[in-house]
């Protein structure tokens, strides 16, 4: 006799929620509550799974369904495993999907990977009655989590993905949370709500929006992944309204951040791998060794101190490209030397932003200046002569692009 489908279900949602707190990923009782009580297998009906490796084109995929019982069982360990489940393909409609072989296409949203999810509610401190806006929900996995920690018909989401916000509200709805998905542009945010005392973008942006900003209640706090055209180095914006009314911004390096909003292109240094294995340049001495993946503070002001540069993380040694210039800078061999291709000097960069960031005290967070009503937003590691300072990117300059699609492996991890 088979197992009970929500039995199984409920102890793998159990099992991982053990995983999240032996991890000490998961600290917050609340959160921890609404992870164990919402079935996160009925916002996550099916799963697209790569099968060809990753750089071959057309990508061959393969799609479970959980409700077939060929299925189930690895349909519900990919759901329960914290990793992020693929979703949609191209932006196609939900609902008749068969399952089976696919071939070509790229993933167009996906569910956020769980330690990811838990690390951002818990940063926004969620709690009973407070009204919670999110942006760019995909199927609701993180919106269900908020809704069951705020309570009924506090919690919305602003999809902009007409067929991906249908089928988060109908699953929602199988939940009974209270949750409501409106379609529309994230960055205007819902101003027909009015304010709200927590604000999640699970889009990154080059700057914060004016509307999210206006939205934001006395004493709210706001999440966003703050992008550039690298995907390597993002960056974590947390922006509180304090008491006397003023918004306080604090932007920190991550390993890893949220897909930018529709018509940014990342940089992808995939296409040059073979010709930098075939010449990975010509060898000279260095004062930097390679910094460690951790220095979060150089490696987020390096993405706007020295623009341009994506890190390939599969190769065997640091290897650095600037995709534009056809330049490119391989570490090692050792730690004194650096092998450098192409017009622009990829290392000499990163030398002079290292050197700026040790002067300034290697800071790892920055302060940022939100103004209300929009205007320049400026960041900077402190006072001072030595201070790191530069402007975030305005969101109008952008080109409108198809949007880039969704890393293959993690929707918030590192892509290369």
């Amino acid at each position: 006799m088979s197992a009970d489908p929500s039995t199984t279900a409920g102890a793998r949602r159990a099992a991982m929620v053990e995983r999240l707190e032996a991890d000490g990923v998961l600290i917050d009782v609340r959160l921890r509550e609404a992870l164990l009580s919402v079935p996160r297998e009925v916002l996550l009906p099916h799963a697209y799974v790569r099968v060809s490796d990753p750089g071959v084109e057309p990508i061959e995929w393969r799609l479970l369904d959980g409700a077939h019982p060929d299925d189930r069982e690895e349909w519900l360990d990919l759901v329960h495993s914290g990793e992020s489940v693929l979703l949609q393909r191209d932006g196609e409609q939900l609902d008749g999907l068969v399952r089976g072989p696919v071939t070509g296409g790229h993933m167009t949203s996906m569910s956020t990977y769980g330690q990811a999810t838990v690390e951002a509610l818990q940063t926004l401190q969620l709690g009973p009655g407070q009204r919670y806006l999110e942006l760019g929900p995909g199927p609701g996995v993180s919106l269900a989590l908020a809704a069951a920690v705020t309570g009924p018909r506090l919690a919305v989401g602003v999809e902009r993905d007409g067929p991906m916000a249908a089928f988060a509200q109908h699953n929602l709805d199988r939940l009974g949370l209270g949750a409501m998905v409106v379609e529309g542009d994230a960055l205007d945010g819902h101003p027909a709500g009015g304010r709200y005392d927590r604000i999640h973008s699970g889009i990154g942006v080059p700057c914060v929006p004016p509307a999210w900003v206006e939205q934001l209640a006395p004493g709210g706090r706001l999440l966003t992944t703050l992008t550039t055209r690298t995907p390597s180095w993002p960056g974590q914006l947390l922006a509180t309204r304090t008491g006397a009314d003023e918004i306080e911004a604090v932007l920190r390096g991550r390993p890893r951040g949220y897909r930018p909003m529709l018509g940014y292109r990342w940089l992808d240094a995939v296409k040059m791998r073979p010709r930098i294995k075939a010449e990975p340049g010509v060898p000279r001495p260095t004062r930097l060794a390679p910094p460690p993946d951790d220095a979060y503070g150089f490696w987020l002001a390096a993405a706007y101190l020295a623009p341009g540069l994506v890190r390939d993380f599969q190769a065997e040694t640091m290897t650095i490209a600037a995709p534009d210039e056809d330049s490119w800078a391989v570490a090692g061999p050792g730690e004194n030397t650096v092998r450098v291709h192409g017009p622009r000097d990829v290392w000499a960069e990163l030398e002079d932003v290292h050197a700026r960031w040790v002067l300034a005290g290697r800071p790892d967070s920055y302060q940022v200046t939100v103004p209300e009503g929009g205007g320049p937003q400026h960041v900077t590691s402190g006072t001072g002569l030595r201070a790191l300072k530069w402007v975030l990117p305005p969101l109008a300059p952008v080109p409108h692009q198809p949007a880039a699609p969704c890393p293959t492996e993690h929707h918030t991890e590192k892509i290369l």
